[in-house]
């Protein structure tokens, strides 16, 4: 049998029954849970540099080990120098163990070594319980080493969640354990 990730044990153990009682929920399957994680890279300078669009499908994949899809741009827009079918972006979806690892590493390791870090903004969280922070850096996660990047570039987290309130999103993602500041 495959051993749960402690992160799920927490959430099955503590968490859940927690937002049964603060939420007065009879059924189990009404408590708001992580459905999945979704990285995205938004690829301005790989109009000019081809070498950055590789570089940036090499780093989403050290982060989260699985292959990123390229984004396309759906029409031209001539001001930004971007073709239709160019690629513009590129993004990985996470689900499962894979996820709960990811949060696990996002919660205790990387956000942490964030330098002047003061918490999350209760303004990331929007109407439907689902948190999006970006990072202008990624050498923050622990898979990236500083000297072996050529490129700087930004990334946006998007953690969705099954609550269909903010309140109820954000109860969740505290007792997970993001550090979401008070006001």
């Amino acid at each position: 049998m495959e051993k749960k990730h402690r992160l799920m044990e927490k959430y099955e153990k503590i968490v859940a029954p927690g937002l049964m009682a603060e939420y007065q929920l009879k059924n189990r399957m009404a408590v708001p849970k992580l459905k999945k994680v979704v990285l995205n890279v938004g690829l301005k300078q790989g109009v000019k540099d081809p070498k950055f669009v590789d570089h940036a499908e090499k780093i989403l994949t050290k982060i989260t080990g699985q292959k990123p899809v390229k984004t396309l741009a759906k029409k031209s827009i001539s001001n930004f120098k971007i073709r239709q079918g160019q690629v513009v972006g590129m993004m990985v979806t996470v689900r499962g163990a894979r996820m709960y690892d990811f949060i696990d590493k996002l919660v205790n390791v990387t956000l942490p070594r964030v330098r002047d870090f003061r918490g999350i903004s209760p303004k990331t969280i929007d109407q439907h319980g689902n948190m999006t922070m970006g990072f202008r850096e990624f050498v923050a996660f622990p898979e990236v080493h500083a000297e072996d990047t050529d490129y700087a570039h930004g990334l946006e987290i998007t953690i969705v969640t099954s609550a269909k309130e903010k309140a109820k999103g954000l109860s969740l993602l505290r007792a997970v354990g993001f550090p979401i500041n008070e006001k």
